[in-house]
């Protein structure tokens, strides 16, 4: 039963960890805005994405300026 139930988990682990490793990443910027579509410029590492793919963005994260 314990070999059953580690071989499992470790079947599990790989599946999980393969699927984050697919994932393309790179630094863009963003372009234009037209009403509801965001045109952004990834440079020459544009060919790791495919059209109609989900894409996760995250913004520019700013520091705040404190005063006395």
């Amino acid at each position: 039963m314990k070999k059953l139930m580690s071989t499992l988990l470790a079947i599990a682990f790989v599946m999980t960890s393969a699927a984050s490793g697919l994932a393309a990443s790179a630094k863009c910027t963003v372009t234009s805005i037209e009403e509801n579509k965001v045109i952004l410029d990834c440079g020459s590492k544009a060919d790791k994405f495919e059209a109609g793919s989900q894409v996760k963005i995250k913004s520019a994260k700013r520091k705040a300026i404190e005063g006395c």
